[in-house]
Protein backbone atom coordinates (compact mmCIF):
# COMPACT_ATOMS: atom_id res chain seq x y z
CA UNK A 1 0.00 0.00 0.00
CA UNK A 2 2.84 2.34 0.89
CA UNK A 3 4.56 1.54 -2.42
CA UNK A 4 1.35 2.28 -4.36
CA UNK A 5 0.92 5.60 -2.55
CA UNK A 6 4.55 6.53 -3.27
CA UNK A 7 4.12 5.65 -6.93
CA UNK A 8 0.96 7.76 -7.19
CA UNK A 9 2.69 10.69 -5.49
CA UNK A 10 5.66 10.54 -7.85
CA UNK A 11 3.35 10.15 -10.88
CA UNK A 12 1.33 13.21 -9.81
CA UNK A 13 4.51 15.28 -9.43
CA UNK A 14 5.69 14.26 -12.90
CA UNK A 15 2.34 15.26 -14.46
CA UNK A 16 2.47 18.62 -12.66
CA UNK A 17 6.01 19.27 -13.88
CA UNK A 18 5.06 18.42 -17.47
CA UNK A 19 2.05 20.74 -17.24
CA UNK A 20 4.22 23.55 -15.89
CA UNK A 21 6.78 23.03 -18.64
CA UNK A 22 4.13 23.26 -21.39
CA UNK A 23 2.45 26.32 -19.89
CA UNK A 24 3.46 29.52 -21.78
CA UNK A 25 5.64 31.85 -19.78
CA UNK A 26 4.53 35.39 -19.01
CA UNK A 27 7.12 36.68 -21.48
CA UNK A 28 5.82 34.40 -24.25
CA UNK A 29 2.25 35.55 -23.68
CA UNK A 30 3.34 39.20 -23.73
CA UNK A 31 4.96 38.82 -27.16
CA UNK A 32 1.53 38.06 -28.61
CA UNK A 33 -0.31 40.95 -26.97
CA UNK A 34 0.64 43.75 -29.37
CA UNK A 35 -0.90 43.63 -32.82
CA UNK A 36 -2.44 45.52 -35.73
CA UNK A 37 -6.07 44.87 -36.63
CA UNK A 38 -7.69 45.83 -39.93
CA UNK A 39 -10.74 48.04 -39.36
CA UNK A 40 -11.43 48.99 -42.98
CA UNK A 41 -10.17 48.36 -46.52
CA UNK A 42 -12.14 50.63 -48.88
CA UNK A 43 -11.09 53.92 -50.47
CA UNK A 44 -12.40 57.20 -48.97
CA UNK A 45 -15.94 56.84 -50.34
CA UNK A 46 -16.39 53.37 -48.88
CA UNK A 47 -18.33 50.46 -50.35
CA UNK A 48 -21.04 50.72 -51.57
CA UNK A 49 -20.08 54.08 -53.09
CA UNK A 50 -22.29 57.17 -53.31
CA UNK A 51 -24.03 57.47 -56.69
CA UNK A 52 -22.74 54.14 -57.96
CA UNK A 53 -25.22 52.22 -60.12
CA UNK A 54 -22.67 49.79 -61.53
CA UNK A 55 -22.65 46.05 -60.97
CA UNK A 56 -19.97 46.38 -58.28
CA UNK A 57 -22.34 48.26 -55.94
CA UNK A 58 -25.50 46.51 -57.18
CA UNK A 59 -23.93 43.34 -55.79
CA UNK A 60 -24.11 44.89 -52.32
CA UNK A 61 -27.77 45.87 -52.60
CA UNK A 62 -28.67 42.41 -53.89
CA UNK A 63 -26.96 40.85 -50.87
CA UNK A 64 -24.09 39.28 -52.80
CA UNK A 65 -21.31 41.43 -51.28
CA UNK A 66 -20.80 42.83 -47.79
CA UNK A 67 -20.31 46.49 -46.87
CA UNK A 68 -16.67 47.56 -46.64
CA UNK A 69 -15.53 50.24 -44.19
CA UNK A 70 -13.03 52.95 -45.13
CA UNK A 71 -9.35 52.13 -44.58
CA UNK A 72 -8.18 52.24 -40.99
CA UNK A 73 -5.83 50.29 -38.75
CA UNK A 74 -6.20 49.66 -35.04
CA UNK A 75 -3.04 49.25 -32.98
CA UNK A 76 -3.74 47.23 -29.85
CA UNK A 77 -1.57 46.57 -26.79
CA UNK A 78 -3.38 44.15 -24.49
CA UNK A 79 -0.45 44.02 -22.08
CA UNK A 80 -0.47 47.76 -21.38
CA UNK A 81 -4.23 48.10 -22.04
CA UNK A 82 -3.81 50.76 -24.73
CA UNK A 83 -5.05 51.20 -28.29
CA UNK A 84 -4.54 53.66 -31.14
CA UNK A 85 -6.22 54.38 -34.45
CA UNK A 86 -4.62 55.13 -37.81
CA UNK A 87 -6.83 57.60 -39.68
CA UNK A 88 -10.18 59.01 -38.59
CA UNK A 89 -12.54 57.75 -41.28
CA UNK A 90 -16.25 58.45 -41.84
CA UNK A 91 -16.72 54.97 -40.33
CA UNK A 92 -14.73 55.82 -37.19
CA UNK A 93 -17.71 55.55 -34.85
CA UNK A 94 -18.22 51.87 -35.68
CA UNK A 95 -14.48 51.21 -35.95
CA UNK A 96 -13.92 52.49 -32.40
CA UNK A 97 -16.81 50.29 -31.29
CA UNK A 98 -15.16 47.33 -33.03
CA UNK A 99 -11.96 47.99 -31.09
CA UNK A 100 -13.85 48.15 -27.79
CA UNK A 101 -16.16 45.20 -28.32
CA UNK A 102 -13.79 42.73 -29.95
CA UNK A 103 -10.31 43.78 -28.83
CA UNK A 104 -9.91 46.02 -25.79
CA UNK A 105 -12.53 47.87 -23.75
CA UNK A 106 -11.10 50.59 -21.49
CA UNK A 107 -12.34 53.78 -19.86
CA UNK A 108 -10.41 55.76 -22.49
CA UNK A 109 -12.07 55.39 -25.91
CA UNK A 110 -8.70 55.69 -27.65
CA UNK A 111 -5.15 56.67 -26.64
CA UNK A 112 -4.66 58.60 -29.86
CA UNK A 113 -5.40 58.91 -33.57
CA UNK A 114 -2.64 59.14 -36.19
CA UNK A 115 -3.67 61.05 -39.34
CA UNK A 116 -2.12 60.51 -42.77
CA UNK A 117 -3.56 63.50 -44.67
CA UNK A 118 -6.52 65.78 -45.37
CA UNK A 119 -8.59 63.73 -47.81
CA UNK A 120 -12.11 62.94 -46.68
CA UNK A 121 -11.61 59.27 -45.87
CA UNK A 122 -8.71 59.95 -43.55
CA UNK A 123 -9.68 62.73 -41.15
CA UNK A 124 -13.41 63.59 -41.32
CA UNK A 125 -14.25 61.02 -38.65
CA UNK A 126 -12.86 63.56 -36.18
CA UNK A 127 -16.37 65.05 -36.29
CA UNK A 128 -17.52 62.31 -33.93
CA UNK A 129 -15.31 63.73 -31.18
CA UNK A 130 -17.33 66.99 -31.23
CA UNK A 131 -20.04 68.09 -28.82
CA UNK A 132 -22.76 66.95 -31.22
CA UNK A 133 -21.53 63.38 -30.69
CA UNK A 134 -18.87 62.09 -28.23
CA UNK A 135 -18.11 65.47 -26.66
CA UNK A 136 -15.34 64.32 -24.30
CA UNK A 137 -12.15 66.31 -23.78
CA UNK A 138 -8.54 65.99 -24.90
CA UNK A 139 -8.57 63.08 -27.33
CA UNK A 140 -5.02 63.02 -28.69
CA UNK A 141 -4.70 63.51 -32.46
CA UNK A 142 -1.25 63.20 -34.06
CA UNK A 143 -0.75 65.39 -37.14
CA UNK A 144 1.99 66.80 -39.35
CA UNK A 145 2.51 70.62 -39.34
CA UNK A 146 0.32 71.48 -42.36
CA UNK A 147 -2.35 69.02 -41.27
CA UNK A 148 -2.30 70.51 -37.77
CA UNK A 149 -2.60 74.05 -39.13
CA UNK A 150 -5.48 73.00 -41.40
CA UNK A 151 -7.43 71.64 -38.43
CA UNK A 152 -6.71 74.70 -36.29
CA UNK A 153 -7.75 77.26 -38.88
CA UNK A 154 -10.73 75.70 -40.67
CA UNK A 155 -14.19 75.01 -39.32
CA UNK A 156 -15.71 72.82 -38.11
CA UNK A 157 -12.41 71.23 -37.10
CA UNK A 158 -11.18 74.38 -35.38
CA UNK A 159 -14.10 74.08 -32.96
CA UNK A 160 -12.84 70.66 -31.90
CA UNK A 161 -9.56 72.37 -31.02
CA UNK A 162 -11.06 75.43 -29.29
CA UNK A 163 -13.43 73.28 -27.21
CA UNK A 164 -10.54 70.93 -26.43
CA UNK A 165 -12.39 67.91 -27.77
CA UNK A 166 -9.13 67.03 -29.49
CA UNK A 167 -5.57 67.80 -28.45
CA UNK A 168 -3.23 68.07 -31.42
CA UNK A 169 0.25 66.59 -31.12
CA UNK A 170 2.99 67.51 -33.59
CA UNK A 171 4.54 64.94 -35.88
CA UNK A 172 7.72 65.40 -37.89
CA UNK A 173 9.05 63.50 -40.89
CA UNK A 174 11.13 60.51 -39.74
CA UNK A 175 10.81 61.48 -36.05
CA UNK A 176 9.80 58.45 -33.96
CA UNK A 177 7.02 58.60 -31.37
CA UNK A 178 7.54 56.12 -28.53
CA UNK A 179 4.09 55.00 -27.41
CA UNK A 180 5.21 52.72 -24.59
CA UNK A 181 7.85 50.08 -23.81
CA UNK A 182 6.50 47.84 -26.57
CA UNK A 183 5.44 50.09 -29.45
CA UNK A 184 6.71 53.02 -31.49
CA UNK A 185 5.53 54.85 -34.59
CA UNK A 186 7.45 56.82 -37.21
CA UNK A 187 5.76 59.04 -39.85
CA UNK A 188 7.42 59.61 -43.24
CA UNK A 189 6.43 61.92 -46.09
CA UNK A 190 5.09 60.45 -49.33
CA UNK A 191 4.09 62.22 -52.58
CA UNK A 192 0.34 62.68 -52.97
CA UNK A 193 -2.21 65.34 -53.94
CA UNK A 194 -1.49 67.68 -51.03
CA UNK A 195 -4.21 70.29 -51.49
CA UNK A 196 -4.67 70.99 -47.78
CA UNK A 197 -1.92 69.07 -46.00
CA UNK A 198 1.16 66.98 -46.51
CA UNK A 199 0.73 63.18 -46.73
CA UNK A 200 2.53 60.60 -44.63
CA UNK A 201 2.83 56.89 -44.32
CA UNK A 202 3.77 55.21 -41.04
CA UNK A 203 6.19 52.63 -39.79
CA UNK A 204 4.73 50.79 -36.80
CA UNK A 205 7.18 48.81 -34.69
CA UNK A 206 6.67 46.23 -31.98
CA UNK A 207 9.31 44.26 -30.09
CA UNK A 208 9.49 41.52 -32.72
CA UNK A 209 7.84 42.70 -35.93
CA UNK A 210 7.20 45.91 -37.85
CA UNK A 211 4.81 47.22 -40.49
CA UNK A 212 4.46 49.94 -43.12
CA UNK A 213 1.13 51.70 -43.65
CA UNK A 214 0.91 53.60 -46.97
CA UNK A 215 -2.79 53.83 -47.87
CA UNK A 216 -2.34 56.77 -50.27
CA UNK A 217 0.59 57.64 -52.52
CA UNK A 218 1.19 58.76 -56.08
CA UNK A 219 3.15 56.51 -58.43
CA UNK A 220 5.97 54.65 -56.72
CA UNK A 221 8.63 56.28 -58.90
CA UNK A 222 7.67 59.71 -57.51
CA UNK A 223 8.75 58.69 -54.01
CA UNK A 224 12.36 59.34 -53.03
CA UNK A 225 12.57 55.87 -51.53
CA UNK A 226 12.56 52.45 -53.17
CA UNK A 227 9.35 50.64 -52.28
CA UNK A 228 10.93 47.21 -52.77
CA UNK A 229 13.75 47.99 -50.33
CA UNK A 230 11.30 49.50 -47.83
CA UNK A 231 9.11 46.40 -47.94
CA UNK A 232 12.12 44.17 -47.34
CA UNK A 233 12.87 46.03 -44.09
CA UNK A 234 9.55 45.15 -42.45
CA UNK A 235 7.31 42.15 -41.83
CA UNK A 236 4.10 43.64 -43.24
CA UNK A 237 3.56 46.41 -45.78
CA UNK A 238 0.00 47.69 -46.17
CA UNK A 239 0.19 49.47 -49.52
CA UNK A 240 -2.06 51.58 -51.75
CA UNK A 241 -4.23 49.40 -53.99
CA UNK A 242 -6.86 51.92 -55.07
CA UNK A 243 -7.10 50.74 -58.67
CA UNK A 244 -6.32 47.42 -60.30
CA UNK A 245 -5.36 48.93 -63.66
CA UNK A 246 -5.92 51.77 -66.14
CA UNK A 247 -9.10 50.20 -67.56
CA UNK A 248 -10.99 50.37 -64.30
CA UNK A 249 -12.35 53.92 -64.36
CA UNK A 250 -13.06 56.41 -67.14
CA UNK A 251 -11.22 59.45 -65.86
CA UNK A 252 -7.82 61.04 -66.24
CA UNK A 253 -5.41 59.12 -64.05
CA UNK A 254 -3.33 62.30 -63.71
CA UNK A 255 -6.06 63.45 -61.31
CA UNK A 256 -5.68 60.37 -59.14
CA UNK A 257 -2.21 58.95 -59.91
CA UNK A 258 -2.23 56.01 -57.52
CA UNK A 259 0.02 53.05 -58.32
CA UNK A 260 -2.10 50.39 -59.99
CA UNK A 261 -1.99 46.97 -58.34
CA UNK A 262 -0.74 45.58 -61.64
CA UNK A 263 2.15 48.08 -61.56
CA UNK A 264 3.10 47.07 -58.03
CA UNK A 265 2.93 43.38 -58.94
CA UNK A 266 5.18 44.07 -61.94
CA UNK A 267 7.71 45.93 -59.77
CA UNK A 268 8.02 42.93 -57.46
CA UNK A 269 7.96 40.23 -60.17
CA UNK A 270 11.64 39.28 -59.73
CA UNK A 271 11.56 39.33 -55.93
CA UNK A 272 11.39 36.28 -53.69
CA UNK A 273 8.11 34.80 -52.55
CA UNK A 274 8.96 35.89 -49.00
CA UNK A 275 9.24 39.52 -50.12
CA UNK A 276 6.03 39.40 -52.17
CA UNK A 277 4.24 37.89 -49.19
CA UNK A 278 5.02 41.01 -47.13
CA UNK A 279 3.05 43.22 -49.53
CA UNK A 280 -0.56 43.46 -48.33
CA UNK A 281 -2.90 45.45 -50.58
CA UNK A 282 -5.34 47.89 -48.97
CA UNK A 283 -7.42 51.02 -49.85
CA UNK A 284 -9.56 49.68 -52.72
CA UNK A 285 -11.84 51.80 -54.87
CA UNK A 286 -15.39 50.43 -55.10
CA UNK A 287 -14.76 49.59 -58.78
CA UNK A 288 -11.71 47.49 -57.96
CA UNK A 289 -12.65 43.80 -58.33
CA UNK A 290 -9.94 42.78 -55.85
CA UNK A 291 -11.95 44.48 -53.09
CA UNK A 292 -14.03 41.31 -53.09
CA UNK A 293 -12.48 38.20 -51.51
CA UNK A 294 -13.63 35.69 -54.11
CA UNK A 295 -12.85 37.64 -57.28
CA UNK A 296 -10.81 35.91 -59.97
CA UNK A 297 -8.53 38.95 -60.14
CA UNK A 298 -7.69 38.76 -56.44
CA UNK A 299 -7.10 35.04 -56.50
CA UNK A 300 -4.72 35.29 -59.44
CA UNK A 301 -2.63 37.92 -57.62
CA UNK A 302 -2.67 35.91 -54.39
CA UNK A 303 -1.34 32.96 -56.38
CA UNK A 304 1.72 35.08 -57.15
CA UNK A 305 2.43 35.45 -53.43
CA UNK A 306 0.86 38.81 -52.61
CA UNK A 307 -1.74 39.32 -49.90
CA UNK A 308 -4.89 41.38 -49.41
CA UNK A 309 -6.15 43.05 -46.24
CA UNK A 310 -9.55 41.99 -44.93
CA UNK A 311 -11.53 43.57 -42.10
CA UNK A 312 -10.84 41.63 -38.93
CA UNK A 313 -7.36 40.39 -39.92
CA UNK A 314 -4.80 40.68 -37.11
CA UNK A 315 -1.02 40.98 -37.46
CA UNK A 316 1.21 40.30 -34.47
CA UNK A 317 3.95 42.74 -33.55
Amino acid sequence: MIQIRSFLTIFTLIICCISCTNKPTKKTIALHKQYITILGTAQDGGYPHIGCQKKCCANFYSGKNDKKSVVSLGLVDLENEQKWLFDATPDMHTQLAELAQNHLKTANIIEGVFLTHAHIGHYTGLMYFGREAFGKKNTTVYAMPKMKNFLETNGPWSQLVSLKNIELQNLQHDATIVLNNKLKVTPFLVPHRDEFSETVGYKIEGTKKSALFIPDIDKWHKWNRNIIEEVKKVDYAFVDATFLNQKEVKRAMTEVPHPFIEETVSLFKNESLATKNKAIFIHFNHTNPTLQKNSIERQSIENLGFRFANEGNNYKL
